[in-house]
Protein backbone atom coordinates (compact mmCIF):
# COMPACT_ATOMS: atom_id res chain seq x y z
CA UNK A 1 0.00 0.00 0.00
CA UNK A 2 2.27 2.55 0.87
CA UNK A 3 4.72 1.26 -2.44
CA UNK A 4 1.05 2.65 -4.24
CA UNK A 5 1.13 5.62 -2.36
CA UNK A 6 4.97 6.70 -3.17
CA UNK A 7 4.00 5.47 -6.87
CA UNK A 8 0.84 8.41 -6.95
CA UNK A 9 2.89 10.99 -5.43
CA UNK A 10 5.99 10.44 -8.04
CA UNK A 11 3.29 10.42 -10.74
CA UNK A 12 1.86 13.88 -9.60
CA UNK A 13 4.86 15.48 -9.15
CA UNK A 14 5.80 14.29 -12.82
CA UNK A 15 2.64 16.11 -14.05
CA UNK A 16 2.96 18.62 -11.93
CA UNK A 17 6.63 19.41 -13.88
CA UNK A 18 5.34 18.89 -17.19
CA UNK A 19 2.70 21.52 -16.67
CA UNK A 20 5.00 23.84 -14.66
CA UNK A 21 7.45 23.29 -18.05
CA UNK A 22 4.72 23.80 -20.44
CA UNK A 23 3.51 27.20 -18.42
CA UNK A 24 6.90 28.35 -18.90
CA UNK A 25 7.01 28.15 -22.60
CA UNK A 26 6.70 31.60 -24.15
CA UNK A 27 7.63 30.93 -27.77
CA UNK A 28 4.91 32.88 -29.92
CA UNK A 29 2.74 29.94 -31.64
CA UNK A 30 -0.08 30.54 -34.16
CA UNK A 31 -2.37 27.66 -34.65
CA UNK A 32 -4.12 26.10 -37.62
CA UNK A 33 -7.68 24.11 -37.30
CA UNK A 34 -10.72 23.56 -38.56
CA UNK A 35 -12.51 20.63 -40.16
CA UNK A 36 -12.08 18.50 -43.46
CA UNK A 37 -14.80 16.50 -44.30
CA UNK A 38 -15.19 13.50 -46.12
CA UNK A 39 -11.58 12.58 -45.30
CA UNK A 40 -12.28 10.07 -42.55
CA UNK A 41 -8.63 8.14 -41.86
CA UNK A 42 -6.59 10.62 -44.56
CA UNK A 43 -3.27 11.38 -43.56
CA UNK A 44 -3.09 15.14 -42.81
CA UNK A 45 0.11 17.01 -43.28
CA UNK A 46 0.93 20.50 -42.20
CA UNK A 47 4.55 21.82 -43.69
CA UNK A 48 6.33 25.44 -43.57
CA UNK A 49 7.07 26.07 -47.01
CA UNK A 50 10.43 27.21 -46.22
CA UNK A 51 12.73 29.37 -48.54
CA UNK A 52 14.74 25.54 -49.04
CA UNK A 53 11.58 23.59 -49.94
CA UNK A 54 8.70 22.16 -47.76
CA UNK A 55 9.69 20.89 -43.98
CA UNK A 56 7.14 18.70 -42.64
CA UNK A 57 5.79 20.55 -39.07
CA UNK A 58 3.21 18.24 -38.13
CA UNK A 59 0.59 15.11 -39.09
CA UNK A 60 -2.58 14.31 -38.15
CA UNK A 61 -4.60 11.17 -39.10
CA UNK A 62 -8.03 12.36 -39.46
CA UNK A 63 -11.54 10.64 -37.98
CA UNK A 64 -14.84 10.74 -39.47
CA UNK A 65 -15.65 14.28 -38.33
CA UNK A 66 -12.63 15.59 -39.89
CA UNK A 67 -11.50 18.17 -36.96
CA UNK A 68 -7.98 19.11 -37.07
CA UNK A 69 -5.13 21.57 -35.06
CA UNK A 70 -1.87 22.44 -35.70
CA UNK A 71 0.28 24.80 -33.84
CA UNK A 72 3.90 26.01 -34.89
CA UNK A 73 6.36 28.88 -33.53
CA UNK A 74 5.35 32.45 -34.95
CA UNK A 75 7.28 33.88 -38.29
CA UNK A 76 10.05 35.78 -37.33
CA UNK A 77 11.23 38.60 -39.56
CA UNK A 78 8.35 38.58 -41.95
CA UNK A 79 5.25 36.41 -42.70
CA UNK A 80 5.54 32.99 -42.94
CA UNK A 81 4.41 30.07 -45.53
CA UNK A 82 2.34 27.08 -44.58
CA UNK A 83 0.04 24.38 -46.41
CA UNK A 84 -1.95 22.03 -45.40
CA UNK A 85 -1.79 18.62 -47.83
CA UNK A 86 -3.58 15.87 -47.87
CA UNK A 87 -1.56 13.71 -51.07
CA UNK A 88 -1.90 16.46 -54.07
CA UNK A 89 -4.93 18.82 -52.59
CA UNK A 90 -3.33 21.72 -51.12
CA UNK A 91 -4.78 24.46 -48.74
CA UNK A 92 -1.99 27.57 -48.51
CA UNK A 93 -1.92 29.52 -45.82
CA UNK A 94 -0.39 32.94 -45.15
CA UNK A 95 0.50 33.47 -41.22
CA UNK A 96 1.94 36.91 -40.14
CA UNK A 97 2.34 36.26 -36.08
CA UNK A 98 0.45 35.02 -33.54
CA UNK A 99 -2.88 34.57 -34.75
CA UNK A 100 -5.62 31.64 -35.38
CA UNK A 101 -6.04 30.30 -38.74
CA UNK A 102 -9.40 28.70 -39.48
CA UNK A 103 -10.18 26.30 -42.39
CA UNK A 104 -12.79 24.78 -43.85
CA UNK A 105 -13.18 22.49 -46.42
CA UNK A 106 -13.90 18.69 -47.88
CA UNK A 107 -12.47 16.53 -49.43
CA UNK A 108 -11.02 15.60 -52.40
CA UNK A 109 -11.98 19.38 -53.54
CA UNK A 110 -10.75 20.87 -50.55
CA UNK A 111 -7.56 22.41 -52.85
CA UNK A 112 -10.26 24.73 -55.15
CA UNK A 113 -13.59 24.97 -52.55
CA UNK A 114 -12.50 26.17 -48.89
CA UNK A 115 -12.98 28.70 -46.46
CA UNK A 116 -10.49 30.64 -45.11
CA UNK A 117 -10.45 33.01 -41.81
CA UNK A 118 -7.64 34.83 -39.54
CA UNK A 119 -5.58 36.18 -41.98
CA UNK A 120 -6.59 38.82 -45.01
CA UNK A 121 -3.45 37.68 -47.04
CA UNK A 122 -4.99 34.34 -46.82
CA UNK A 123 -8.61 35.17 -48.98
CA UNK A 124 -6.21 36.48 -51.59
CA UNK A 125 -3.76 33.66 -51.63
CA UNK A 126 -6.91 31.68 -52.42
CA UNK A 127 -7.75 34.28 -55.30
CA UNK A 128 -4.47 33.77 -57.27
CA UNK A 129 -4.61 29.95 -56.66
CA UNK A 130 -7.92 29.93 -58.55
CA UNK A 131 -6.33 32.34 -60.81
CA UNK A 132 -3.23 29.49 -61.32
CA UNK A 133 -5.52 26.50 -61.39
CA UNK A 134 -7.79 27.89 -64.32
CA UNK A 135 -4.30 29.01 -66.17
CA UNK A 136 -3.10 25.31 -65.77
CA UNK A 137 -6.40 24.00 -67.66
CA UNK A 138 -6.19 26.23 -70.07
CA UNK A 139 -2.25 25.47 -70.55
CA UNK A 140 -2.84 21.81 -70.95
CA UNK A 141 -5.90 21.95 -73.16
CA UNK A 142 -3.38 23.85 -75.59
CA UNK A 143 -0.86 21.08 -74.97
CA UNK A 144 -3.21 18.50 -75.35
CA UNK A 145 -5.19 19.38 -78.92
CA UNK A 146 -3.89 17.72 -81.87
CA UNK A 147 -4.87 20.41 -84.17
CA UNK A 148 -1.35 22.44 -83.01
CA UNK A 149 1.39 21.44 -84.05
CA UNK A 150 5.12 22.71 -84.36
CA UNK A 151 5.47 25.94 -82.12
CA UNK A 152 2.07 26.56 -81.83
CA UNK A 153 1.33 25.21 -78.66
CA UNK A 154 4.48 26.51 -77.09
CA UNK A 155 3.76 30.02 -78.30
CA UNK A 156 0.01 30.17 -77.32
CA UNK A 157 0.81 28.82 -73.57
CA UNK A 158 3.39 31.97 -73.94
CA UNK A 159 1.03 34.08 -74.71
CA UNK A 160 -1.76 33.08 -72.02
CA UNK A 161 1.59 33.16 -69.21
CA UNK A 162 2.58 37.05 -70.57
CA UNK A 163 -1.68 37.87 -70.04
CA UNK A 164 -1.67 36.39 -66.75
CA UNK A 165 1.14 38.32 -65.70
CA UNK A 166 -0.13 41.63 -66.66
CA UNK A 167 -3.34 40.77 -64.67
CA UNK A 168 -1.23 39.81 -61.70
CA UNK A 169 1.35 42.04 -61.87
CA UNK A 170 -1.26 45.41 -62.23
CA UNK A 171 -3.99 43.68 -59.53
CA UNK A 172 -2.15 42.03 -57.05
CA UNK A 173 2.09 42.50 -57.12
CA UNK A 174 2.52 46.27 -57.75
CA UNK A 175 -1.39 47.58 -55.81
CA UNK A 176 -0.04 46.24 -52.99
CA UNK A 177 4.05 45.34 -53.11
CA UNK A 178 4.19 44.82 -48.94
CA UNK A 179 1.66 42.21 -48.25
CA UNK A 180 2.68 38.29 -48.24
CA UNK A 181 0.04 37.61 -50.77
CA UNK A 182 2.26 39.37 -53.42
CA UNK A 183 5.48 37.51 -52.30
CA UNK A 184 3.41 34.79 -53.12
CA UNK A 185 2.54 35.52 -56.70
CA UNK A 186 5.64 35.76 -57.67
CA UNK A 187 6.57 32.12 -57.00
CA UNK A 188 4.02 30.68 -59.02
CA UNK A 189 4.16 28.12 -61.67
CA UNK A 190 2.33 25.71 -63.74
CA UNK A 191 2.68 21.96 -65.17
CA UNK A 192 2.17 20.97 -68.09
CA UNK A 193 2.89 17.52 -69.80
CA UNK A 194 5.23 17.32 -66.71
CA UNK A 195 7.06 20.48 -67.22
CA UNK A 196 6.98 22.82 -64.69
CA UNK A 197 7.26 26.55 -66.18
CA UNK A 198 6.92 29.69 -63.82
CA UNK A 199 4.78 32.53 -64.53
CA UNK A 200 7.69 34.66 -63.60
CA UNK A 201 11.08 33.71 -64.17
CA UNK A 202 13.98 36.34 -63.85
CA UNK A 203 16.51 33.69 -65.14
CA UNK A 204 14.97 33.60 -68.46
CA UNK A 205 13.36 36.53 -68.84
CA UNK A 206 15.28 39.64 -67.51
CA UNK A 207 11.66 41.79 -66.78
CA UNK A 208 10.54 39.32 -64.93
CA UNK A 209 13.06 40.38 -62.17
CA UNK A 210 11.21 43.93 -61.74
CA UNK A 211 8.18 42.42 -60.01
CA UNK A 212 10.99 40.72 -57.60
CA UNK A 213 12.50 44.18 -56.66
CA UNK A 214 8.99 45.90 -56.38
CA UNK A 215 8.43 43.38 -53.40
CA UNK A 216 11.77 43.56 -52.17
CA UNK A 217 12.04 47.17 -52.00
CA UNK A 218 9.04 47.44 -50.09
CA UNK A 219 9.81 44.29 -47.90
CA UNK A 220 12.64 46.38 -47.08
CA UNK A 221 10.65 49.00 -45.55
CA UNK A 222 8.13 46.28 -43.86
CA UNK A 223 10.54 43.15 -43.21
CA UNK A 224 13.97 44.57 -43.38
CA UNK A 225 17.01 42.13 -43.39
CA UNK A 226 14.79 39.30 -43.45
CA UNK A 227 15.55 35.79 -45.37
CA UNK A 228 12.83 36.54 -47.92
CA UNK A 229 13.57 39.91 -48.22
CA UNK A 230 17.45 38.80 -49.17
CA UNK A 231 16.32 36.07 -51.13
CA UNK A 232 14.24 38.47 -53.04
CA UNK A 233 17.09 40.78 -53.55
CA UNK A 234 19.56 37.85 -54.63
CA UNK A 235 17.42 36.81 -57.41
CA UNK A 236 16.49 40.16 -59.46
CA UNK A 237 20.69 40.62 -58.73
CA UNK A 238 21.23 36.39 -60.24
CA UNK A 239 18.88 37.68 -63.14
CA UNK A 240 21.12 40.60 -64.27
CA UNK A 241 23.92 38.26 -63.86
CA UNK A 242 22.62 35.45 -65.97
CA UNK A 243 21.19 38.17 -68.44
CA UNK A 244 24.47 39.60 -69.07
CA UNK A 245 26.70 36.31 -69.19
CA UNK A 246 23.75 35.74 -72.54
CA UNK A 247 23.60 38.92 -74.02
CA UNK A 248 27.65 39.86 -73.23
CA UNK A 249 29.53 42.07 -75.11
CA UNK A 250 32.96 41.45 -76.84
CA UNK A 251 35.43 39.20 -78.40
CA UNK A 252 34.97 35.24 -78.10
CA UNK A 253 36.09 33.19 -75.15
CA UNK A 254 39.47 33.12 -74.62
CA UNK A 255 41.04 30.13 -72.47
CA UNK A 256 42.70 31.34 -69.88
CA UNK A 257 46.92 31.01 -70.62
CA UNK A 258 47.37 29.37 -66.91
CA UNK A 259 45.27 26.69 -67.42
CA UNK A 260 47.37 26.05 -71.05
CA UNK A 261 50.60 24.90 -71.09
CA UNK A 262 53.03 25.75 -73.96
CA UNK A 263 52.29 22.10 -75.32
CA UNK A 264 48.66 23.68 -75.87
CA UNK A 265 47.85 20.87 -73.18
CA UNK A 266 44.94 22.48 -71.14
CA UNK A 267 42.98 21.80 -67.52
CA UNK A 268 40.31 23.37 -66.15
CA UNK A 269 39.39 22.06 -62.18
CA UNK A 270 35.65 22.88 -61.64
CA UNK A 271 33.49 20.86 -59.47
CA UNK A 272 30.75 18.94 -61.08
CA UNK A 273 27.07 18.62 -60.00
CA UNK A 274 27.86 15.94 -57.92
CA UNK A 275 30.21 17.42 -56.01
CA UNK A 276 33.55 16.34 -57.01
CA UNK A 277 36.20 18.15 -58.42
CA UNK A 278 36.75 17.18 -62.36
CA UNK A 279 39.54 18.12 -64.24
CA UNK A 280 40.09 17.98 -68.21
CA UNK A 281 43.45 16.36 -67.91
CA UNK A 282 41.88 13.08 -66.55
CA UNK A 283 40.34 12.84 -69.81
CA UNK A 284 43.75 12.49 -72.32
CA UNK A 285 42.82 9.74 -74.41
CA UNK A 286 39.46 11.09 -75.59
CA UNK A 287 38.10 13.88 -78.01
CA UNK A 288 36.31 16.29 -75.64
CA UNK A 289 34.08 18.86 -76.20
CA UNK A 290 34.46 21.35 -74.45
CA UNK A 291 31.45 23.77 -73.85
CA UNK A 292 30.19 26.75 -72.26
CA UNK A 293 26.54 27.27 -71.59
CA UNK A 294 23.88 29.00 -69.82
CA UNK A 295 20.78 26.59 -68.70
CA UNK A 296 19.05 29.75 -68.34
CA UNK A 297 18.87 30.64 -72.04
CA UNK A 298 16.34 30.55 -74.26
CA UNK A 299 18.07 28.12 -76.66
CA UNK A 300 19.25 25.88 -74.21
CA UNK A 301 16.96 23.01 -74.83
CA UNK A 302 17.84 22.61 -77.96
CA UNK A 303 21.21 23.03 -78.07
CA UNK A 304 21.09 20.13 -75.45
CA UNK A 305 19.04 17.91 -77.70
CA UNK A 306 21.44 18.67 -80.10
CA UNK A 307 24.43 17.79 -78.19
CA UNK A 308 22.65 15.03 -76.64
CA UNK A 309 22.54 13.09 -80.42
CA UNK A 310 26.01 14.14 -80.76
CA UNK A 311 27.12 12.27 -77.53
CA UNK A 312 25.11 8.76 -78.52
CA UNK A 313 26.20 9.14 -82.20
CA UNK A 314 29.96 9.31 -80.45
CA UNK A 315 30.60 8.22 -77.28
CA UNK A 316 31.36 4.97 -77.59
CA UNK A 317 34.00 6.06 -80.50
CA UNK A 318 35.57 7.89 -77.70
CA UNK A 319 33.67 11.43 -77.24
CA UNK A 320 33.17 13.29 -74.00
CA UNK A 321 31.32 16.39 -73.52
CA UNK A 322 33.00 18.30 -70.72
CA UNK A 323 30.45 21.54 -70.28
CA UNK A 324 30.91 24.25 -68.27
CA UNK A 325 27.71 25.96 -67.06
CA UNK A 326 27.97 29.79 -66.32
CA UNK A 327 24.83 30.07 -64.20
CA UNK A 328 24.90 32.04 -61.23
CA UNK A 329 21.88 29.83 -59.51
CA UNK A 330 23.51 26.53 -58.51
CA UNK A 331 20.90 24.96 -57.49
CA UNK A 332 18.95 25.49 -60.96
CA UNK A 333 21.97 24.47 -62.81
CA UNK A 334 21.95 21.25 -61.00
CA UNK A 335 18.41 20.67 -61.79
CA UNK A 336 18.87 21.29 -65.93
CA UNK A 337 21.82 18.55 -65.58
CA UNK A 338 20.79 16.14 -62.98
CA UNK A 339 20.11 13.54 -65.76
CA UNK A 340 22.50 14.44 -68.62
CA UNK A 341 25.29 12.01 -69.62
CA UNK A 342 28.22 14.19 -69.67
CA UNK A 343 30.57 15.86 -67.34
CA UNK A 344 28.82 18.91 -66.23
CA UNK A 345 30.61 21.56 -63.82
CA UNK A 346 30.24 25.03 -63.04
CA UNK A 347 32.11 27.66 -63.21
CA UNK A 348 30.81 29.75 -59.76
CA UNK A 349 32.89 33.16 -60.51
CA UNK A 350 31.20 33.79 -63.91
CA UNK A 351 32.25 36.17 -66.23
CA UNK A 352 34.71 37.63 -63.47
CA UNK A 353 36.48 34.53 -64.74
CA UNK A 354 39.48 35.59 -66.91
CA UNK A 355 38.86 33.26 -70.14
CA UNK A 356 34.54 35.21 -69.66
CA UNK A 357 35.71 38.43 -69.47
CA UNK A 358 35.53 38.85 -72.71
CA UNK A 359 33.05 36.32 -74.05
CA UNK A 360 30.56 37.73 -76.83
CA UNK A 361 27.57 34.78 -76.74
CA UNK A 362 27.01 31.47 -75.65
CA UNK A 363 27.53 28.56 -75.80
CA UNK A 364 30.45 28.48 -77.21
CA UNK A 365 32.99 25.45 -78.08
CA UNK A 366 36.41 23.80 -78.18
CA UNK A 367 37.27 20.51 -79.60
CA UNK A 368 39.80 18.61 -77.72
CA UNK A 369 42.15 15.57 -78.92
CA UNK A 370 43.33 12.87 -77.67
CA UNK A 371 46.36 14.17 -76.52
CA UNK A 372 44.93 17.16 -74.75
CA UNK A 373 45.88 19.35 -76.77
CA UNK A 374 43.23 22.38 -78.06
CA UNK A 375 42.77 21.54 -81.78
CA UNK A 376 39.76 24.11 -82.62
CA UNK A 377 38.77 27.14 -81.18
CA UNK A 378 35.16 28.70 -80.96
CA UNK A 379 35.64 30.68 -84.22
CA UNK A 380 36.95 27.67 -86.15
CA UNK A 381 34.40 25.29 -85.75
CA UNK A 382 31.46 25.61 -88.59
CA UNK A 383 29.97 22.04 -88.05
CA UNK A 384 30.68 20.31 -84.55
CA UNK A 385 29.27 17.07 -86.10
CA UNK A 386 31.93 16.49 -89.10
CA UNK A 387 34.52 18.56 -86.89
CA UNK A 388 34.20 16.14 -83.99
CA UNK A 389 35.06 12.79 -86.06
CA UNK A 390 37.88 14.52 -88.09
CA UNK A 391 39.68 13.46 -84.63
CA UNK A 392 37.87 10.25 -83.36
Amino acid sequence: MKANFHHLVRCAVMTAATILLASCDNTPKFQVSGTITEAADSLLIFEDMALDGPQLIDTLRLDAGGAFSFTAKAPEGSPGFYRLRIGGQIVNVAVDSTETITVKASYPTMASQYTIEGNDDCAKIKELTMLQMDLQARAQAVANDPTLTGTAPADSILRMIATYQQKVTREYIYKEPMRAYSYFALFQGIAVNQAYIMVFDPRQRMEDARPFQAVATSWDQFYPNSLRTKNLHNIAVESIKTQNIINGKGAEIELPADKVSEADLIDLPLTDNKGALRHLTELKGKVVLLDFHVFAADDSPARIMMLRELYNKYHDRGLEIYQVSLDSDEHFWKTQTAALPWISVRDSEGRSNAYLSTVESVPCSFIINRDNQVVMGASAIKNLDTDIAKYL
